[in-house]
């Protein structure tokens, strides 16, 4: 049991593995910001132009 205990400081792998978590999260946060942007952007140019024309 004392060998695993000092064993631990030594492993870098779960250290690697948080940091590809956080890139991950990272990431997923650009794409879902993108996807919003972009949703909101399209919604914009082909609903407004429908909803202005059934206003009158």
């Amino acid at each position: 049991m004392l060998r695993l205990v000092t064993s631990l400081p030594a492993d870098g792998n779960g250290a690697t593995a948080i940091e590809y978590a956080l890139i991950a999260g990272l990431i997923s946060i650009v794409i879902i910001a993108a996807c919003m942007t972009i949703g909101q952007t399209i919604a914009a140019n082909f609903f407004g132009p429908i909803v202005g024309a059934l206003t009158l």
